[in-house]
């Protein structure tokens, strides 16, 4: 990952907290859902972790937002 040394480092690591938090809330959920989960950028949190079976289908609008998958970990299949 490149980093501009003109960047606040303060502001970068906040943001870098949020958004391994969601995609370790994704990793954990992944493991008891039979859906894909889905790390997405939100105005107000930073960052979210969403369950594909949440809503179906994911919408347009949330679809516009994923920044990361996690396939699903769980299975019927023997």
């Amino acid at each position: 990952m490149q980093v501009s040394s003109n960047t606040d480092h303060g502001d970068f690591n906040a943001d870098r907290a949020a958004f391994m938090a969601a995609l370790d809330q994704a990793h954990a959920r992944s493991f008891h859902s039979y859906f894909t989960q889905y790390v997405l950028v939100d105005e107000s949190a930073g960052y979210v972790a969403v369950d594909e079976g949440d809503y179906n289908a994911l919408p347009q609008g949330m679809l516009d937002r994923v920044i990361e998958a996690v396939p699903s970990k769980l299975s019927d299949e023997f």
